[in-house]
């Protein structure tokens, strides 16, 4: 389950924390408010393909962290440890995208290649 969403300099979004650890959580608003600009910033975390034109004019580079708290038998957690990653109390996926394009992937604060996010996202 998704617990918290971190968003730094993607399109619109200067910065946003969003806790969604308690109860139903509801995204809502008017067209043109932000609400699928949220949901490519989490396809981000979860591996979906980057492109400069993500990150916020005039910023560095956009950064995505996403945490999740899967189930004991959840799969991440074996392919978390078949890396060699530190096993925490929760998932951390965070992505990053230069201005020009460039990006990186970490699991739990380690670099891994974007393909391994994919699959870590599934």
């Amino acid at each position: 389950m998704l617990s918290a969403l971190s968003i730094s300099d993607i399109v619109l979004i200067d910065h946003l924390d969003l806790d969604l650890r308690n109860g139903l959580c509801v995204l809502t608003g008017e067209t043109g408010a932000g609400k699928s600009i949220l949901l490519d910033a989490l396809g981000l975390a979860l591996g979906s393909r980057a492109d400069a034109g993500m990150v916020r004019k005039g910023a560095d580079r956009g950064v995505v962290v996403a945490v999740f708290d899967p189930p004991a038998d959840h799969p991440a957690w074996q392919l978390l440890k078949d890396q060699d990653l530190d096993l925490h109390d929760g998932l951390i996926l965070r992505r990053q995208v230069s201005a020009d394009g460039r990006g990186r992937a970490f699991a739990n604060d380690r670099a891994i290649s974007v393909g391994l996010l994919r699959q870590l996202g599934e």
